[in-house]
């Protein structure tokens, strides 16, 4: 009994030793010099609501969204409509809206949610010439108008199948959109809800997977009408928000352009019956492609890898993304390497002129679940530390994010613009901790699961009331499922070949772990998409397209002809105006510069605020 008892004592005290040990081991923290900072802590704020008044400006040429509840996901059809580059205006105003050409009422049309008067006014539009189109026509007394007899309501829906006899759906089957899936098979409970119009008078623009009518269409002497059995606003931010649930058909380096295919379906509606139809081009320079190679460096040998991935990119004459770990830390995960030798590989890469980016410091599984933080976190005290796979320590959102950001400003003298969590892991509140702790762009999910292939501005929350200033650029391609990286390089030259079509965006992800199928996958990409698009960092490509996303396009017809009028928050080059064909190349230009005008599409740079372009057509 004796001997037990001491053998007991023996090993406790082997624990305490162990763990004092384990919590004061002074090399654990291993950096090339002692840092402090950052100094100043984060400006945690409350973030405004969005208002229907920020998108109410704009002329006649603009499509109008009739919003009939402003308490629905408005916000999602906004951003969806920013990112295809449809100018639009948001509205309660009835008479407002019906004084534009092409009117969408959103989210539903019945008569409980609009009065009589409003809905007497909705029945003419298309009878006089206008293109009305409507989400959820459920009642009102309009269903003769859309041309159907009734509606029933379902969550078990789950495809739409497009009908590629109308103009506005022609390309959909060369582009393998003429069927896309926006809803489970299996979980219904968290499909969107969807709307079958019964006995449509024309054949309908697309169907659900049952054969029932998804989208129907009558057309009038000079006017069409359109409704729409489901909500756009909602399923755009199922993907925005990252909370689709079994509509991806993979994880990632798949094609799925669900909200894609929605988007462009509007654009062309928007197109066939507004005459003065301008829209925004949606990559840089006239290409037909955004591509951005990018790179996890979350590993110590990849550090000195990566400097031949960049300098095979700098041959190419591109310039790419790497995503550092910042990794002072000796952990379960791996050694520490921002040592000397680390630190001169990260400056190298510098040197070589790509983006450095934060890639965390301590590269958790458990990021998703992180508390949001102080905002005070600074080096030396913020001391992340991965136990285990299922455990991290004295780690918090805004630590992750202000320490990398401040160690690699130190590094560089650079600012760092853009972020990717370790494992793709995104808590509630990434968006907004992003924006308060000055990030601009964050590239933390897979095109699949966003249900995209462009990119699309955050939300406070993941939630559907708060805009915040940053960007996502969503993967399409990563590296680490199988087969190997190297035996898909034809399906990923397949999808970017099916992207260029419409103008989409491409990121593909490559941890520089090993050089071998990873680097040769990178070399023969590069030379199949470099002739057509253009090809850049993230921090490059999201400068352009958030200096996009703040243009506005109007037409101002008078006596002596119309002008064209872009309003840039912010300049911007290689800006592509998709215009009518009947335009003739501008006769006057003020603010900027029309850098190559041919039929129905003008490349121009904006000097701001003001761009004027008189035509004629």
């Amino acid at each position: 009994m004796r001997l037990f008892y001491a053998g007991l004592i023996l090993l406790v005290l082997m624990g305490v030793v162990l763990a004092l040990a384990f919590l004061f081991q002074p090399d654990r923290m291993s950096l090339w010099e002692p840092l402090e900072g950052p100094e100043q802590p984060s400006l945690i704020e409350e973030l405004p609501i969005a208002q229907l008044s920020d998108y109410g400006t704009g002329d006649e040429n603009r499509l109008a969204v009739l919003v009939t509840s402003d308490s629905s996901n408005w916000l999602g059809l906004a951003h969806g409509l920013k990112t295809i580059g449809v100018p639009f205006i948001m509205t309660t105003d009835v008479q407002r809206a019906l004084s534009h050409d092409v009117v969408l009422v959103y989210p539903v049309i019945s008569g409980r949610e609009v009065d009589t008067d409003t809905l007497r006014a909705l029945a003419r539009f298309p009878q006089n010439g206008g293109t009305l189109i409507a989400t959820n026509v459920l009642g009102g007394g309009l269903a003769p108008v859309f041309g159907f007899d009734s509606v029933t309501e379902s969550r078990a829906h789950t495809h739409l199948v497009f009908d590629g006899a109308y103009d506005i759906t022609a390309d959909f089957e060369a582009l393998g959109q003429s069927r896309i899936k926006i809803g489970s098979a299996t979980k219904l409970a968290t499909n969107p809800g969807t709307n079958a119009y019964l006995s449509p008078l024309q054949p309908p623009v697309a169907v659900y997977e049952d054969g029932s009518a998804a989208i129907v269409r009558r057309d009038y002497e000079n006017g069409t009408a359109y409704a729409l059995g489901i909500d756009l606003g909602q399923l755009l931010l199922k993907g925005y928000n990252f909370k689709e649930d079994d509509i991806s058909e993979a994880y990632a380096n798949q094609y799925q352009p669900t909200l894609d295919t929605l988007l462009r379906l509007v654009a062309a509606i928007y197109r066939e019956g507004e005459a003065d139809a301008i829209t925004l081009g949606t990559v840089p320079d006239g290409k037909t492609l955004s591509v951005m190679m990018t790179h996890d460096v979350d590993y110590r040998k990849s550090v000195r890898n990566a400097i031949k991935y960049a300098e095979m990119e700098k041959q190419n004459d591109i310039r790419s993304t790497y995503f550092i770990q910042t990794k002072y830390m000796k952990d379960f995960n791996d050694e520490t390497f921002l040592d000397e030798d680390g630190t001169e590989q990260v400056r190298k890469l510098d040197a070589l002129g790509v983006e450095i980016a934060s890639h965390s410091v301590s590269h958790s599984l458990q990021f998703n679940t992180f508390g949001l933080g102080s905002g005070k976190e600074a080096i030396p005290a913020y001391r992340p530390f991965v136990r285990n796979s299922n455990d991290t320590s004295d780690a918090s959102i805004l630590g992750e994010l202000r320490v990398s950001k401040f160690i690699l400003e130190s590094l560089t003298g650079k600012p760092v613009k853009s972020f990717r969590p370790g494992y793709l892991r995104i808590p509630p509140q990434l968006p907004e901790a992003l924006s308060w702790s000055g990030y601009s762009y964050s590239s933390s999910v897979t095109a699949n699961k966003s249900l995209t292939h462009f990119p699309f501005r955050l939300m406070a929350g993941r939630g559907f009331e708060t805009n915040v200033d940053v960007f996502e650029f969503p993967i399409t391609i990563e590296d680490e499922m199988p087969p190997l990286m190297g035996e898909r390089l034809d399906d990923a030259i397949a999808i970017a070949d099916r992207l260029a079509a419409y103008g989409a965006t491409m990121v593909v992800l490559s941890h520089p772990d090993i050089l071998d199928h990873k680097f040769d996958f990178a070399e023969g990409f590069i030379a199949h998409v470099k002739p057509f698009a253009w090809m850049g960092t993230v921090s490059d490509f999201g400068d352009w397209w958030a200096a996009r996303d703040a243009v506005g396009v109007d037409v101002i017809s008078s006596d002596t002809g119309k002008s064209i009028e872009l309003r840039c928050a912010s300049p911007i080059e290689g800006l592509t105006l998709h215009v009518p064909d009947a335009y003739a190349i501008p006769e006057r230009i003020e603010g900027g510069t029309v850098i190559e005008a041919r039929k129905g599409a003008w490349l121009v740079d904006c000097a701001g605020p003001l761009m004027r372009m008189d035509v004629a057509g």
